[in-house]
């Protein structure tokens, strides 16, 4: 097989494939389960969304915190006389 050959095998399906993708989908879960594995597919995306916006957020913040300059305390600690 040729590397373009390997290529058009890695296409998105068309309205056909997607039909017969379908069909097999129902003959092998039934009608009743298809529900139950879609809300159980919409939870997993949901919850790694999620996680990735959780992690893009903390990699933010210490972006931040390291840009920005150490602060320097307002009142220096006195010095103290023998």
């Amino acid at each position: 097989m040729t590397q373009l050959g390997f290529i058009f095998l890695l296409e998105m399906p068309g309205g056909g494939e997607m039909l017969v993708i379908l069909f097999f989908f129902i003959i092998f879960f039934g009608a009743k389960k298809i529900p139950e594995i879609a809300k159980g597919l919409g939870r997993g995306i949901r919850e790694f969304k999620d996680a990735s916006a959780g992690i893009k957020r903390e990699l933010e913040e210490g972006i931040n915190a390291a840009e920005q300059p150490p602060k320097q305390p307002e009142n220096p600690p006195a010095k103290l006389e023998s």
